[in-house]
């Protein structure tokens, strides 16, 4: 036999309380035999958009069949869908249809996705609890697919790729002047703020390390940050306390702040709104 599926959780819980623990318990009362890992559970609160990025930042790093559990759902307990997504390149994500299955749908892709059926996948002894799903359902479900219990046709009704919820993202685009994009997500322990302009459009427009270049951010129509910045391959190449841009983890442009943290230092935020563009000087 080969080995079950890994389970990777990440949610907005913290460790403050035991929601995490009750998961991981129902998780091993179902096998005890499942790994469990975990993503984050210091997402920020509510917030769909810091999930789906989350979920894209690390999926293809984990070994191919890993169940991700994903769960930030403000939507709790209303008709907002409960989900089981298979994606493309084999991966599986067991979460509210809310938003977060965004950027994995669009810069991966899903294959497949199915409505968990509560009627047969729902924690027994659970029904009159509206307000944690993490527990008795995405959690429950997951252990159960990991397991092998059940396959991924039997958590529920299959429906189309197309009705899964989409939060809008705009593509990054460049011209003979510059290149442009959103800040995509934040650095939250260091403050770096992470576009989603990949490197290579970077090369494309002639950008290369050493150049100086002119970066404005806009939130609102209003200019946020607007300086000339070094490209540079690290942090330690400008003085402590400077603004740099740099290429990083997942190959896309983001700035930082030397030893500082850029994104408090500018009152900077993330996802759609936040436009940021890169032009020579």
């Amino acid at each position: 036999m080969g080995r079950k599926p890994i389970l990777v959780f990440q949610t907005d819980f913290t460790y403050r309380e035991g929601a995490v623990c009750a998961m991981y318990g129902v998780v091993k009362t179902v096998d005890r035999d499942l790994e469990i890992f975990d993503g984050s559970h210091e997402l920020p609160k509510f917030d769909v958009w810091s999930a789906s990025y989350r979920l894209y930042q690390s999926m293809e790093f984990w070994p191919k069949d890993t169940i991700f559990v994903s769960v930030v759902d403000p939507g709790v307990g209303t008709g907002r869908r409960a989900c089981a997504a298979r994606t493309v390149n084999g991966y599986t994500v067991v979460t509210p249809d809310n938003g977060s299955l965004t950027h994995t749908a669009t810069k991966i892709g899903i294959a497949e996705i199915r409505e968990i059926d509560e009627r047969i996948n729902r924690l027994e002894g659970t029904r009159g609890v509206s307000v944690f799903h993490g527990r008795d359902l995405f959690g429950y479900c997951a252990a159960r697919l990991a397991s092998g219990i059940i396959t991924f046709k039997e958590t529920g009704p299959a429906y189309s790729v197309d009705e899964i919820k989409r939060l809008p993202i705009i593509e990054p685009s460049m011209d003979s002047r510059a290149v442009r994009g959103i800040l995509e997500i934040d650095d939250p322990n260091f403050g770096n703020m992470w576009t989603n302009i990949p490197l290579a459009m970077f090369t494309k427009a002639g950008f290369s390390y050493g150049d100086m270049l002119h970066v404005t951010i806009r939130h609102g129509g209003q200019a946020a940050f607007e300086e000339a910045v070094p490209f540079a391959r690290s942090f330690g190449y400008v003085e402590k306390g400077r603004p740099v841009i740099y290429n990083n983890e997942l190959m896309n442009i983001a700035i930082a702040l030397a030893e500082g943290n850029f994104s408090s230092a500018y009152s900077l935020g993330y996802g759609a709104g936040w436009e940021v563009e890169f032009a020579s000087t």
